[in-house]
């Protein structure tokens, strides 16, 4: 690398990390005077966008290399871009040069962002309304690119019919392949806001685990989609390759999960069974990295890196955590949310200045009236109908109010822009780019601020503090205890699972048959603190559990 290209990416971090710097003051400024309008990321994508703006301005030659440096990976090649230099006679000769790859960006912030996540979910209501979550994410996350996908084909239908577009130009595969990525909602914008204005429990609980496990399923939509238009089926419909891209797509959910899985497994007996508690510093280290290398070998072996470390926060808060010390459990939540804050302004920073910046820019009106329109419409038809299928066996309802609630706040953002992101190598591919960029900004801005509005309007309570002690919560989740009727799946993690991972539950010597006695004594705790056990003994007997936690009780093991 030459002096002058050192120079100038030094020159265009520095811009990036002032970038950072004012965004978080301005978000600040914002809070002292009780602003709540936007958020950070809001603000993220004004500073991004103004920086693209000044780049328009700035000399041709310097424009050019901001520009480049700034939208790699906006076309097939991923880690150079090939740029085209006339020589004297007249003949282009082709140059190669290192430029930003945003590959780096999203390996390096969004792990935590979705780690962050799926980390800090309350565990306890999580798990109560999880039936309800899984609904929404997973079936609601269908039905949602496939009226998005049938909405935008009509559209696209409409755009031949009046000679906007040419026959062929979209097919039913890229509109399906467009409701995928527009179906992905954004949780860090979710959880900015209901953070913020301090919601009903219940409501945040719903739409906070919704947009968490709603990516998931999005991003593998979106593979299985991929794969099928890759299978040389042309654009007919072939229910052989469409059984397949099913398969690919059960196949890698169910990869990804397992691989967090089996790095929570990993992190939890290496906390259990050693005395890294002894040094926060390495116990948090070894978190942290551990956490992060399900996304990167999740991606090395053709999986879904994001699926992965999402699977793998939501299992370490049930398991890992209850082995740290207490200095390590602050300071892995601490360092995970400076990540997911810094990951988000980066990345909308990002996203403001390539939709000023980045030169191959696809407008067509039609297309993105048709999105705007069909994102509100797949919002309704599945919120709407799932809620009421829901209520039919729920036994706390969920009122009109947060279903409206729920509807209007659909807020896209980072996980949408690293899908739409990663190929723009077709016009097809540009046009979803754009139309992607300008629905985050319209989301963000005007949705994120009628937020509080909206939430007056329906009579949502706000300003609500947590109703229960952190400390309590993490107790009552690690003895297993809970509002509802334990079932099969409860009964096998009380009395195996959180044993064999953990310092809590019972005695696995007890729980195991005598056959299973050299593998329940190799995965016993080996510390007993007479201090937490009595405290775990006296939580028990002050919370109501059903039958099977009374023949079940035993204190809870946990050395420190």
């Amino acid at each position: 690398m030459s002096e002058k290209h050192k120079h100038e990416s030094a020159v265009f971090v520095l811009a990036a990390v002032g970038l950072a710097l004012i965004t978080i003051l301005t978000g600040w400024k914002l809070k002292q005077l009780k602003y709540r309008l936007i958020n950070e990321p809001g603000v993220a994508l004004f500073y991004g966008m103004l920086l693209g703006l000044i780049a328009t301005f700035l000399p041709p030659d310097q424009a050019e290399h901001m520009g480049n440096m700034g939208n790699m990976s906006l076309n097939s090649t991923p880690h150079m871009v090939t740029v085209n230099v006339t020589t004297n006679d007249h003949c282009p000769r082709h140059m190669e040069k290192e430029t930003f790859d945003t590959e780096v960006l999203f390996n390096l912030f969004l792990p935590p962002i979705i780690f962050h996540g799926a980390y800090t979910l309350h565990q306890k209501r999580f798990l109560d309304n999880l039936g309800s979550i899984a609904t929404f994410a997973f079936l609601g996350t269908i039905i949602s690119c496939a009226t998005i996908g049938a909405c935008i084909y009509g559209f696209t239908r409409l755009m031949v019919m009046l000679g906007r577009a040419a026959d062929g130009d979209f097919f039913l595969t890229d509109c399906l392949l467009f409701g995928a990525i527009m179906s992905a909602t954004d949780p860090v914008s979710v959880l900015g806001l209901l953070s913020e204005l301090h919601v009903d429990l219940e409501l945040h609980t719903l739409l906070f685990g919704e947009s968490v496990l709603n990516d998931a399923v999005a991003i593998v939509l979106t593979h299985a989609i991929t794969s099928y238009s890759q299978m040389g089926v042309g654009h007919t419909f072939d229910p052989p390759t469409f059984f397949l891209s099913l398969g690919y797509f059960l196949g890698v959910l169910a990869g990804s999960f397992l691989l967090g899985f089996v790095f929570t497994v990993i992190t939890a007996l290496l906390t259990k069974f050693t005395r890294l508690y002894e040094s926060p510093l390495l116990e948090t280290s070894v978190f942290f990295l551990l956490s992060w290398s399900s996304f990167l070998l999740a991606e090395a072996c053709g999986l879904s890196g994001i699926v992965a470390v999402l699977f793998c926060g939501l299992s370490q808060a049930r398991y890992t955590i209850h082995n740290l010390s207490s200095a390590g459990k602050t300071r892995t939540k601490q360092l995970f949310e400076v990540f997911n804050f810094l990951g988000e302004i980066f990345i909308f920073s990002y996203m403001g200045y390539v939709l000023l910046t980045f030169p191959h820019h696809v407008f067509k009106a039609l297309f993105i009236s048709g999105t705007f329109l069909s994102v509100f419409i797949s919002r309704a038809l599945h919120i709407y109908p799932l809620s009421f299928l829901l209520n039919l066996g729920r036994t706390t309802k969920i009122p009109c109010s947060f279903q409206h609630f729920m509807m209007f706040s659909g807020l896209r953002g980072v996980v949408a822009f690293s899908l739409a992101v990663r190929d723009t190598s077709t016009e097809v591919r540009r046009t979803i780019l754009t139309t992607t960029l300008l629905l985050v900004g319209f989301t963000i801005w005007a949705l994120g601020m009628a937020t509080e509005p909206m939430l007056r309007c329906l009579d949502i309570r706000v300003g609500v503090d947590a109703d229960e002690n952190p400390e309590e919560l993490s107790l009552e989740v690690a003895t297993g205890s809970s509002d509802t009727t334990p079932d099969l799946w409860s009964r096998l993690d009380y009395k195996y699972i959180k044993p064999a991972l953990t310092h809590c539950g019972p005695p696995l010597t007890d729980s195991l048959p005598q056959w299973c006695g050299i593998f329940a004594r190799l995965f016993s705790s080996p510390y007993v603190h007479k201090d937490e056990e009595q405290l775990c003994e006296t939580a028990l007997h002050k919370t109501t559990l059903s039958a099977i936690w009374k023949k079940q009780r035993t204190p809870c093991m946990r050395g420190r």
